[in-house]
This record gives C-alpha cells, structure tokens and sequence, in this order.
C-alpha cells in the first residue's frame, strides 16, 4: 500500500488543506477545492491511487490548531453566505457553536471524512488509512 504524507505545516486554511492534496495525491491532475472533489480522491479518482492508501498527516497537531475555531467559523461564513434558505438556520447554529468554541472543527470535519474511506467507515471498500503524526 502506499503511503503519502500531507505536511501539517503547511496548512493554516482549509484551502491550504485542498492544496497539500492535490500537490501530494494529484500531482498535475484535477485540483478540486471542496469536499466532493476530496471524497473523488480518497475513492481512487483525478489520478491517486486505485486500490487504497496510507494517507500520513505530519505535523498534525498544527494543523489541528490552524483548522480550529476560527477557521471554522471562517468556512461557515463562507457556507452561510451561499447556501440555500432552508440551510440556514442550521449552518447559522454550527457558525455560532464554531464562534463559541464548540462543537466540531475543520479539522474534525477532515478527519472524520478521510476515516469514512478506511476501516471501520461506511466507504471502507476505499482503502484509505490514516496516520495523524
């Protein structure tokens, strides 16, 4: 199984996230920025691997604090401000859990994702361990 490594240091946006993966997992290939385009990658589509992977987070636990509250509140600003109506009242709830420092994280929110595509998770078939360092 191969094993990329996503370095934790360069990633103080959930943006900076998107980048860091296409630049170690799709090199040269399809540079989707949101969720949708992340769970193509983590099935072995825009040009990763096909049969799974170690995906290695270095320098974790900055990236834990870069992708905290405050970045959470950030993109749920962002979600907020494009969302549909009947979305609302609940992105507007997660923007003020986020701005009290509660509730989930950026960082929650990727981890939990990337752990749905390995074991244990509802898309396990995918393959895809990860390795918070």
């Amino acid at each position: 199984m191969s094993e990329y490594v996503l370095d934790g240091s360069k990633i103080e946006t959930l943006e900076d996230f998107y980048d860091e993966v296409s630049r170690v997992l799709t090199p040269g290939a399809c540079r989707g920025r949101n969720l949708n385009a992340f769970d193509d990658i983590l099935r072995g589509g825009c040009g990763s691997p096909k049969r799974g992977f170690t995906l290695s987070w270095a320098h974790s636990g900055a990236s834990q604090k870069a992708l905290g509250y405050s970045e959470t509140a950030r993109q749920l600003e962002l979600r907020f401000a494009e969302c549909h109506a009947l979305n609302r009242d609940t992105v507007s709830i997660e923007l003020a859990h986020a701005r009290n420092g509660a509730g989930p994280t950026v960082f929650d929110w990727l981890v939990e994702f990337i752990r749905e595509h390995g074991p244990g998770g509802e898309q396990a078939e995918d393959g895809v361990r990860l390795i918070l360092d």
